[in-house]
């Protein structure tokens, strides 16, 4: 089996994605070592087994452009240096780097000199997420370095590895090599998000109860969900919408609910809560709710917590995008129109007045989910990374 390097500029084991990859070459008997970042309290070295956690001193701050660019600046520079420190006595066979940012995967450059084969994994495609993000057009300077980046990126990396279909179109569009680009769907973890464990609780008289997990921040649309409840709080007398996560919007939209007068009706968790606490919230509550708002990324990429909704067995209302529209059906999900409230009201609504219903919704979405399960994606992940190491 290889030794592999693992190269993400977030935290570990926090990020799920991240950590069912990395269980899943431990699994197929690989050895790994993940440079990643370290947040207050981490130990800088961690090892687990044949996993080493190499933490570097940055931390993940969100801010305005000249943050973000300086500290994708200064992370690239700490694992290039680590990489190449290390890579003398450790000889990696194979560096997996995770985007965001696709420059990131520069910091491979000592093992790829020595012969190791490159994976870039493609989490967001940048131009979308730079122009969504600081909300820039597709053609200001900005958004076009970031395309050229990528560009580059794909070119330099043996293999590519996208989230969806129309990540990968819109990376072959802008000129990458179509054979480079491999797609791996998002999927939830079912030895985590089991509805086996964390059964859902029967429908009640007067409790109907909306949850929303993850970050908190403008494009996550919980403004629209808020303003969705104020139009049905007379209406569905037991609703209420619960919030679990943390982000630069949090206040923003609590300070919304307070001024529509529904504060009674949102409830926020402290924070980020265990896995068993989330689990447990998701099983109690009646709907799931993924409130996207709609740009040009979201067109082309999957929020996660819309498959942990279908793992769990949750009925869920999901706003409308072109990726979601084409890998999941109406029968699906109950969808509205982006930033709608009154149109997600409805959706509510909808939910509300009919059980049965909700029973149909789970039911498809679990047939149409089949081929996105983890069990079916890890071994088109795993076939990737052999390929590479077998070349």
């Amino acid at each position: 089996m290889a030794r592999i390097c693992v190269v993400r500029q977030l935290y570990y084991p926090r990020d799920e994605k991240l950590r069912r990859e990395i269980d899943t070459l431990l699994e197929a008997g690989h050895e790994v070592d993940l440079f990643c970042m370290r947040d207050d309290g981490e130990p800088s070295t961690d090892r687990r087994g044949a996993l080493t956690v190499r933490r570097l001193p940055l931390a993940h701050r969100r801010g305005k452009i000249a943050r973000y660019l300086a500290e994708y600046a200064a992370f690239l520079v700490l694992t290039t240096v680590a990489v190449g420190v290390f890579h003398p006595t450790r000889r990696y066979a194979l560096v997996q780097v995770t985007t965001p940012p696709d420059s990131l995967v520069f910091s491979s450059i000592v093992p790829r000199l020595f012969g190791a084969k490159v994976l870039l994994q493609l989490n967001e495609p940048m131009p979308e997420f730079f122009a969504s993000k600081f909300k820039l057009s597709p053609t200001h300077p900005a958004v076009r370095f970031v395309a050229t980046v990528e560009q580059l990126s794909l070119r330099y990396a043996d293999l590519a590895i996208a989230c969806t279909e129309h990540m990968r179109a819109a990376c072959i569009e802008r000129g990458a090599p179509p054979e480079k680009i491999a797609v791996v769907t998002v999927a939830s973890d079912e030895s985590v998000f089991d509805a086996r464990r964390y059964p859902g609780r029967a429908r009640e008289p007067g409790r109907f109860v909306l949850i929303s997990h993850g970050t908190i921040e403008e494009s996550y649309g919980l403004d629209t969900a808020v303003r969705a409840v104020r139009l049905l709080r007379d209406e569905i007398p037991g609703l209420r919408l619960r919030i679990i996560g943390r982000g630069s919007y949090r206040e923003t939209v609590r300070s919304l609910a307070a001024d529509l007068g529904v504060s009674d009706n949102v409830e926020f968790s402290h924070g980020w809560v265990p896995v068993s606490d989330l689990l447990a919230a998701i099983a109690d509550a009646d709907v799931g709710l993924v409130a996207m708002k709609r740009d040009a990324f979201r067109d082309l990429t999957h929020n996660l917590k819309m498959y942990d909704f279908v793992t769990m067995r949750k009925p869920a209302i999901v706003s409308r995008t072109r990726s979601v529209d084409d890998y999941f059906d109406d029968d699906c999900f109950r969808k509205f129109k982006a930033d709608d409230p009154t149109d997600l009201a409805r959706a509510i609504r909808d939910l509300y007045r009919d059980p049965a219903l909700a029973e149909r919704l789970v039911a498809r979405a679990a047939i149409v989910n089949e081929p996105y399960r983890w069990h079916r994606q890890r071994q088109i992940y795993l076939d990737a990374v052999s390929e590479l190491l077998q070349r």
